[in-house]
């Protein structure tokens, strides 16, 4: 026998020995940990906000709801120059008032103070506001009589006013006479909106305030929403002996959208215009934003095929308009802000190129300049220097796992990498961009903050996540690994996976397969995955190997791989996890008989389909809020990828859950919130009656007035304790 043989075989016992002493020495995670005692949160800067100066910004300190702080900083130097509010200083009727959220005058002299907030939808709020003058340490309610709450108060450029909105009518607070004015009066609950997003802007074009004031503060842009011909939905509430009934406008795919129109208000003469956005009125306006000049307002309209997007350019004295540029796409045109008007040209972003990309154009239309151009995406911007001719935003440059931030002049050259750590980078600018906050993360690596001069140099660390990183080094944790591989169509997908505790080279393992897969969209990336990872990681403790693909239709990959899913949505993608799960089966450490799938509102969509049209493969599923018909969600969305049922019949019908429940074979667990507002809990019910119709056995678990979140209290730990529990019974 050789020795040395022996010697190696007793140094690899030993090592192997000490390897797993050291393991079994470590804490293993538990759901409470991650949902209901808070152990793996990270800290980060909050309430930051850059003064005019450009070099100092302020942050909320708060201990709790009635005891907080807002504190000014040095950006260079990190030192407290002053305390500019105290709790105690917003004292009103003898109570103290719990900030919400706040913002200053444009001297800086007064902040404006939400309190008692509540949300609506996902971006919607309401609250009471109040105006804090630092000067004369007073505290005064925005509306005296505070008979209902507002919402979206917002402070002239000037300071000398404050528009807001109450039951869907606008109003405008005088700061020196206290007088308040009514500029609308024909708000009414689901039939008239002035001034706030209907529910289906603000979930799809992503914004809630629908009015903007002038540069000069002389004029009001705001939105009308006539919601006459939109169906109500009812969601029914169950917080009496008998149910509330909550009801509101919700267009379904190829149903009536509200009418919308854009009006101008002039404070000084009290006239309002309406800008002629021609005589299509079933189409959006998913933007509008002002110029430099007072009375020239740039307003998006796009055709509710949304494949035409019309830059109009409009005379707010008149409401002429005349059509600055057009987007075509024979798919789609994304919509997004990135929109920043010079005196005499704008900056934008367009997919012209097969990437997105930034452009300069003329008030003609003509292009100027191309700021950013190859192989990428610019997925943020930033903003506009505009003394230095210079935009700074983020890019998926080099791979589209990770994001870096970026400069470059208005003549795309000069470009400049302002971050140098791999993962994800995301920067908030200072007033003047001298300075940048850096959120970095990468995959299993917590929230790091830094600041930066323009240049990228680094100045120094505001937040490291220091306690949580020593904390994390104490548990039984695997690393996320990220992989590649082509399909049958030579098509290469990006996945990672986070193998299990103590991974045993000669054992084969089931995979839980986690996908999201909607348009634009990316799992795969290089960050930190927050409470959602820490699950995975547990899953991992219990034996089972976590993965997640990113098929086509996901973004960071140019216009061609986002966009290939048009008109027939849910396909490819399938295709694309059913030929992920093949792939693993094939890999040595895989069981390929326990592979399944779990996903949450698109991903419970594609767990769906996934259970049923390749039942073959995939072992079990769960599906959390999931759309099982898309002749049940919205018209935005919905239309966006398969235009309406009655222009494309077959891509409604061939990529629906609901239709392919008699394929199902394996156990299938359907969880929904009963008072989901996006993805109503009629996907839920209507899936359960063909799946009684067709005699499948199914689970399933419903939160009762719970939205599209499920979460409050107890509620996520029930949750994931329920889904831990199914996963280890059936995979």
């Amino acid at each position: 026998m050789n020795c040395k043989s022996l010697f190696f075989t007793a140094v690899f016992l030993v090592t192997s020995s000490l390897v797993v002493a050291q393991q079994a020495t470590k804490k293993e995670i538990t759901l409470e940990d991650i949902w209901q005692k808070g152990t793996f949160s990270q800290k980060s800067v909050y309430g930051f906000s850059s003064l005019k100066n450009g070099k100092e910004y302020t942050t909320l300190a708060t201990k709790s709801a009635t005891s907080y702080a807002i504190l000014k900083y040095n950006y260079v130097t990190g030192k407290l120059v002053d305390t500019l509010l105290k709790s105690s200083d917003l004292t009103y009727n003898g109570k103290v008032l719990e900030l919400a959220d706040y913002s200053f005058s444009a001297d800086e002299n007064k902040l404006l103070i939400a309190t008692e907030q509540e949300a609506i939808y996902r971006r919607s709020t309401k609250e009471y506001n109040y105006v804090y003058d630092r000067i004369l340490r007073t505290v005064t309610p925005l509306s005296a009589t505070q008979t209902a709450k507002e919402s979206y108060a917002t402070f002239s450029p000037d300071g000398t006013q404050i528009a807001f909105v109450r039951e869907n009518n606008i109003f405008i607070k005088n700061m020196f006479s206290g007088r308040e004015i009514q500029i609308t009066k024909d708000g009414e609950k689901n039939k008239i909106i002035n001034g706030s997003a209907d529910w289906v802007y603000e979930e799809e074009f992503e914004f809630a305030q629908a009015f903007s004031w002038s540069l000069d503060g002389s004029r009001i842009a705001y939105y009308k929403f006539d919601e006459a011909a939109v169906k109500n939905f009812h969601l029914p509430i169950y917080d009496n002996l008998y149910p509330t009934d909550y009801q509101y406008k919700y267009p379904k795919a190829g149903e009536a959208n509200a009418k919308v129109s854009i009006h101008v208000y002039a404070t000084e003469t009290k006239q309002t215009t309406t800008i002629d956005l021609g005589k299509e009125t079933d189409q959006y306006i998913p933007r509008i934003k002002w110029t430099k000049t007072a009375n020239r307002l740039c307003v998006l309209r796009m055709n509710r095929a949304q494949n035409q997007l019309d830059y109009l350019l409009a005379n707010t004295n008149t409401g002429a308009v005349t059509v600055m540029l057009t987007e075509k796409s024979d798919t789609y045109v994304e919509i997004h802000d990135d929109l920043f008007f010079l005196p005499n040209s704008f900056i934008t972003g367009s997919e012209r190129s097969g990437y997105r990309h930034l452009y300069q154009f003329n008030f003609g239309g003509q292009r100027i300049s191309q700021l950013t151009k190859g192989k990428f995406d610019v997925t943020a911007v930033y903003g506009v220097d505009e003394n230095a001719y210079k935009a700074y935003y983020q890019t998926s440059e080099g791979s589209p796992l990770q994001r870096n931030v970026y400069s470059a002049d208005f003549y795309g050259s000069r470009k400049r990498k302002l971050t140098t750590q791999q993962g994800t980078n995301n920067a908030v600018f200072s007033a003047n961009f001298s300075y940048f906050l850096n959120y970095h993360t990468a995959a299993g690596v917590p929230l790091t903050v830094t600041l930066h001069d323009r240049g990228g140099k680094l100045i120094r660390t505001l937040e490291n996540n220091t306690p949580l990183r020593e904390k994390l080094s104490t548990y039984n944790l695997s690393k996320k690994e990220f992989f590649s591989f082509r399909t049958s169509d030579n098509t290469l997908l990006n996945g990672w996976m986070i193998k299990p505790t103590n991974f045993d080279v000669t054992k084969k393992y089931p995979v839980l397969m986690f996908v999201y897969g909607g348009p634009g969209s990316q799992t795969v990336t290089d960050s930190w995955g927050g409470s959602n990872d820490m699950w995975y990681h547990l899953l991992a403790a219990k034996g089972y190997m976590v993965v997640s693909v990113d098929g086509r239709g996901t973004g960071a990959r140019g216009t061609a791989f986002k966009n290939c899913t048009y008109l027939d949505l849910g396909n490819k993608e399938v295709i694309d996890q059913t030929e992920a799960a093949k792939w693993l089966a094939t890999q040595p450490n895989v069981d390929g008989t326990r592979i399944g799938i779990q996903g949450w509102s698109f991903g419970g969509y594609m767990s769906s389909l996934c259970i049923t049209k390749a039942a073959d493969v995939f072992k079990m599923a769960i599906a959390v809020a999931p759309v099982t018909n898309w002749r049940f969600y919205d018209s935005v969305y919905t239309e966006r990828f398969l235009r309406t049922p009655q222009e494309n019949k077959k891509g409604y019908d061939d990529n629906s859950p609901i239709n392919f429940v008699e394929k199902l074979k394996g156990p299938y667990l359907l969880i929904h919130g009963t008072a989901d507002d996006n993805v109503h809990f009629q996907n839920a019910t209507e899936m359960i009656k063909e799946l009684v119709k067709q005699n499948k056995k199914f689970d399933s678990a419903y939160y009762p007035d719970k939205n599209h979140g499920i979460f409050g209290g107890n509620t996520r730990l029930h949750l994931y304790t329920k889904m831990t529990d199914f996963i280890e019974a059936n995979l």
